[in-house]
């Protein structure tokens, strides 16, 4: 039987006799995906699964059904497969999460934190799927906007964090924090994160965050080297609105969602926080948060 975690609502699979469209996802220059897609669609075709690829699995062979990434959601696929790193994880979520997607990321990369299922153990995993035994991982996203004079500039999806960092001056950033439009700190700085339990692992987790277990309802904003010794992180509710105000001068300074998606910022101009309306759906089948922290983190060794 399925099993899921405590905030896990996955919708029920669609029925039998409509066929389900299973989205791939690949990462660039990987030689070895030359002679795994092909046969990954063969063996999604015999399924009876519509596969549906995006253009970096294209440069690798020719597909049957191909379309930009940004716009994979819009064919509702209720299992999105991840070739490649954390790195291309994070991209693929931003793209397919707001359909409800199912995601399996396949590590390709070094760490894999998020991807940490071998090559090796992919049709395993997938017959798995079949029978429906596996572990959703829930997982908050922020919703984080550009905000420049009172107008919406930009806004983006982030499953592991957004970034407020210094352009190509190499000085330091002047920020105000506010939470719930109640002002928190000034901080001079190299970037301010906010990072979710999820991106609590990562950029958050090296300037000297906590680590936070996925299914904490919170965020973490963590400075990174503040130019004051009483800065430090801090943990608040998700269900609060962070506001960063940007206090640069003439200089600019850069906002980021994930580290891949980006735009430089003004002084004056607002960086607002939320959490995201949609969550990304990750599978897991066996490891438990601490166990991926100890094997990929050596996470509590001595």
């Amino acid at each position: 039987m399925r099993e899921e975690n405590s905030e896990d609502m996955a919708k029920s699979r669609p029925s039998p006799a409509l066929q389900k469209t299973v989205a791939v996802i690949s990462k660039p220059g990987r030689p070895e995906l030359r002679e795994v897609l092909p046969a990954l669609e063969k063996w999604l075709h015999e399924r009876n699964y519509a596969v549906v690829m995006d253009k970096e699995s294209a440069a690798y062979f020719s597909p049957s059904d191909v379309v930009p990434r940004r716009e994979l959601a819009t064919r509702s696929p209720v299992l999105a497969l991840v070739l490649g790193g954390d790195g291309t994880l994070l991209s693929a979520t931003r793209a397919v999460a707001k359909a409800g997607t199912l995601i399996l990321g396949v590590n390709l990369g070094t760490l894999g934190f998020l991807t940490e299922l071998a090559l090796a153990d992919l049709y395993p995993a997938l017959e798995a799927i079949e029978k429906e035994r596996y572990i959703v991982d829930s997982r908050s996203m922020l919703g984080g906007s550009l905000i420049r004079g009172g107008e919406t500039l930009a806004t983006h999806a982030a499953l592991n964090e957004v970034v407020v960092s210094k352009g190509a001056i190499a000085r330091l950033n002047h920020f105000e924090l506010y939470v719930d439009t109640e002002f928190v700190s000034s901080y001079r700085a190299d970037a301010l994160i906010i990072a979710t339990p999820t991106g609590s692992t990562a950029y958050s987790l090296g300037a000297g965050g906590p680590i936070l277990k996925p299914d904490v309802g919170a965020f973490v904003v963590t400075p990174v080297s503040p130019h004051g010794l009483t800065h430090r992180p801090v943990v608040v509710r998700d269900t609060v609105e962070i506001e960063i105000h940007v206090k640069t001068g003439k200089e600019q300074a850069y906002l980021s969602f994930d580290g891949q998606v980006g735009m430089p910022a003004r002084d004056g101009d607002i960086v607002r926080c939320v959490k995201a309306e949609h969550q990304a759906k990750l599978l897991r089948f066996q490891k438990t948060f601490f166990e991926v922290l100890a094997t990929k983190l050596k996470w509590g060794e001595r």
